[in-house]
């Protein structure tokens, strides 16, 4: 429920809302944003689902929409593929028709990946993520990498690619990138790489509109699965934060008032 001032077009006092707002302050039991920022729940949608449909899935979205966007027919990998974001991103590229590998860390997360849409998951502890990309694509490669992970992966997620493939790099869990000598993309097949930032992807209400209104219909379809992982309660914030540092969490983590 928010508090709303005069002009938000569509909403009323008492609506159920969500909100993307990237500035400090969210771990709070109250907190502001501009207006256009709120979208309004779908009915029966509970505020768990909702919450992890605003940055995570604005977040995916504009990864495998707009910046790196996944097609119909071509193959591509996602890191993480357990995590927040991961898990939306693998099935709006499934709702895309590509076809979904997803890096993960567990036998666990790997079974969770499987269920809600990955072609193929790869335990990268266990094995070499590029040999299984190059393997699972008959040695041709992904036509997209999604990488979120960083300096751990980064080198790896080039070589994994095919030629004119794509990366789009968006995080830095393992430590951020290293300076790159760009003359590398042309010797390893023509490459292209992007590093996004999600505020150039929401810009307006419209945009904000369009993303999450995609997101919301898949849901309604059924074809939308989010997990909670966990729920913490604010005071535990450090402790979210330590799970998932630690790689300890699969799907999205909340804290509740």
């Amino acid at each position: 429920m928010a508090a709303l001032g005069d002009g938000v077009s569509g909403l009323a006092e008492g609506d159920r809302v969500a909100y993307w707002n990237p500035k400090v302050g969210s771990y709070a039991e109250y907190a502001t944003c501009p207006a256009f920022r709120i979208v309004k729940l779908p009915d029966g949608m509970d505020f768990g689902t909702g919450a992890a449909l605003m940055l995570q899935g604005l977040t995916a979205h504009y990864l495998v929409r707009s910046s790196c966007e996944a097609k119909a027919g071509e193959t591509i990998l996602f890191h993480a593929g357990a995590g927040g974001v991961g898990q939306i991103a693998m099935q709006l590229a499934k709702a895309q028709g590509a076809r979904v590998l997803v890096t993960v860390g567990s036998e666990e997360k790997a079974a969770f990946a499987r269920e809600i849409g990955a072609d193929e998951a790869i335990l990268y502890e266990q094995v070499d993520f590029v040999e299984a990309a190059r393997e699972l694509t008959d040695g041709e490669g992904v036509h997209a990498v999604y990488d979120s992970v960083g300096a751990a992966t980064w080198e790896g997620s080039l070589k994994a690619l095919r030629v004119r493939g794509k990366v789009a790099y968006f995080g830095g869990a393992s430590g951020p990138l290293p300076d790159m000598d760009l003359s590398i993309l042309a010797a390893m097949g023509s490459l292209s790489v992007i590093r996004t930032a999600p505020r150039d992807y929401v810009r307006d209400s419209e945009e904000i509109a369009w993303r999450t209104g995609e997101m919301f219909d898949l849901w309604r379809d059924g074809r939308m699965k989010v997990k909670i992982g966990h729920t913490y309660k604010l005071a535990e914030a450090g402790t979210a934060q330590a799970d998932l540092q630690g790689r300890r969490s699969t799907g999205k983590l909340l804290l509740k008032p």
